[in-house]
């Protein structure tokens, strides 16, 4: 190779560092969602529960 060509090349490849990026993010996405959905599951235990009070009486 020659100087010329080797000034071109890239001194470091970032593809492997984008990809692991892009993992972080969905599953920085998905720990959310599933906060989401558990914080959304307790109403309805809540209505449940409230549900069997007014059944007992």
């Amino acid at each position: 190779m020659t100087m010329q060509q080797i000034s071109y090349l890239p001194m470091y490849n970032f593809n492997n560092g984008v990809i692991m990026i892009i993992i972080f993010a969905i599953v920085c996405v998905a720990l959310v969602c599933a906060l989401f959905l558990m914080m959304g599951g307790n109403s309805n235990k809540k209505d449940n529960k409230e549900k069997q009070k007014q059944d007992y009486s």
